[in-house]
């Protein structure tokens, strides 16, 4: 079963996800900050968003003075333990984003993530990352009447804004169970903007490519505060970095942070995963291709078919922690783990007497209207990036690209687009917190039981969807 393990414990890093075991031990050591340093960039975080935005700045100037920061080492957190869908989702639906922004930025912000999934495998490609790299698309199954109605009507919605049927469309249920043979499918809606990966190896790779680019990365370096101004200073144990500009890369971990408490909340989204399964499993399963899947029911589920012929498959549902807490222990959550071993054995009841050979977790960090956002405040010196909801794999790319867009000065079309800049109000304090955070949960599950009992979308799943403005 893989575990969470502390900074230091570098032995144990591999049983941090299924991802992790495939990252050759013993890991890399890379030095810790032990001195007062001066750059032009500090990024704090070498999770992807800090990663690719060390890699876009290193491109756009290879003459930059730039530092990464990292309290364990290089993927320890959302990065390499995720489902590894690079897909094109955006926390913040486009209806959301066309009422608040328009929808000629709705659309340009759509086009952005749909050519940031193929701008993940060209660059993984160019940096010589092998990271299991398969544009297959993504599957999304409707297993009950409720979930039908609730599709259908978000490909009306998806129309009528103007996404074109080959951006998203409706599949009978002879073609969707062609393609993912579970039980009880009545049909599917179908994009093709999603990859599946294997995100630690991507994460470890970009790692050691940044490095070759002269970016300098200090692992075992916990930052204690970030202190803005002329110019900005990170402080840690072991040293003060002074930067131009510090770039907040720290998603889940974001609320340890003096002054940053409230402006995402950890929620764990857990994993669990198959042994490598035989061709008579695939003969029945599909999943030709490697199509990321999930289903149309309220509390979110995901998988994927692994390159080496495993199920990977998770879901939320694990509890919200009192004061936006983030440990070791919280990555098990044995309750939830049995509930997806049986909810993937009721999908594919092939699976049979196939063993669970791994399960894991970890936290993911969402903002108080669940809308991402990137931008830079220079006159404090301050960048960030963040607030994925979970859908950060393509999304941390594409911050990384407008991050150093905007660091370096440069106009572009990423700098216009309608996350650059937004301010997410903050979490209420606790224990309101907790009680809200918590409530969601429970009520989305709730929701898909009053659904199994009849048949209709329920009015309280869509009244959460409005308090979270989707």
């Amino acid at each position: 079963m893989a575990q969470d393990v502390g900074p230091g414990a570098d032995a144990g890093y591999q049983r941090l996800s299924l991802w992790w075991e495939a990252v050759p031990a013993p890991v890399p050591a890379r030095p810790a900050l032990d001195q007062d340093l001066t750059v032009d960039v500090c990024i704090v975080g070498a999770g992807f968003t800090g990663l690719w935005t060390a890699r876009a700045l290193a491109l756009a100037d290879p003459a930059l003075r730039i530092a990464v920061l990292e309290r364990a080492v290089a993927g320890y957190g959302a990065s390499g333990r995720n489902g590894g869908w690079c897909s094109a989702l955006f926390a913040t639906s486009d209806a959301a984003l066309a009422r608040r922004h328009g929808v000629d930025a709705m659309r340009a912000m759509r086009r952005a993530m749909q050519e940031t999934v193929d701008v993940v495998g060209a660059s993984a490609a160019a940096e010589g990352i092998a990271c299991d790299f398969a544009k297959g698309g993504t599957v999304d199954l409707v297993r009950t009447e409720a979930q039908r109605v609730r599709a259908r009507s978000a490909l009306e919605e998806a129309r009528a804004l103007g996404t074109p049927e080959a951006d998203l469309c409706w599949l009978g249920p002879d073609e969707a169970r062609a393609r993912v043979g579970a039980t009880g499918v009545l049909g599917a809606t179908y994009t093709p903007h999603c990859a599946a990966l294997q995100p630690a190896l991507l994460a470890r790779g970009l790692a050691d490519a940044v490095e070759r680019r002269g970016v300098r990365i200090f692992e075992h370096t916990e930052v204690h505060e970030i202190r803005t101004g002329q110019p900005a200073s990170v402080l840690t144990l072991g040293g003060t970095v002074r930067s131009d500009v510090v770039v907040r890369a720290t998603e889940a971990w974001t609320p340890a942070l003096p002054g940053f408490g409230r402006d995402l909340v950890p929620v764990y989204s857990l994993m669990v995963a198959t042994e490598p399964l035989g061709e008579d499993f695939w003969a029945s399963a599909g999943l030709e291709g490697r199509p990321t899947f999930a289903d149309h029911r309220n509390m979110i589920i995901y998988g994927q078919r692994t390159a080496d012929g495993r199920i990977a498959f998770g879901g939320r549902g694990a509890p919200y922690h009192f004061g936006s807490s983030v440990r070791p222990g919280f990555d098990a959550e044995p309750r939830i783990h049995s509930l997806l071993r049986r909810t993937l054995s009721e999908l594919f009841p092939d699976l049979g007497p196939a063993r669970f050979t791994h399960a894991w977790g970890g936290p993911l960090g969402i903002p108080r209207d669940w809308h991402p956002s990137v931008g830079l405040d220079r006159a404090r010196g301050l960048a960030w990036a963040g607030g994925y909801v979970g859908d950060g794999v393509a999304t941390t790319n594409l911050a990384g690209r407008t991050l150093a867009d905007l660091i370096t000065g440069a106009d572009t079309e990423l700098t216009h687009l309608p996350w650059v800049g937004h301010r997410s109000p903050r979490w209420e304090r606790e224990p309101l917190r907790w009680l809200g955070v918590n409530g969601a949960l429970t009520a989305m599950k709730l929701a898909d039981h009053l659904e199994e009992r009849s048949r209709h979308p329920s009015r309280l799943a869509a009244a959460l969807g409005r308090v979270v403005g989707s």
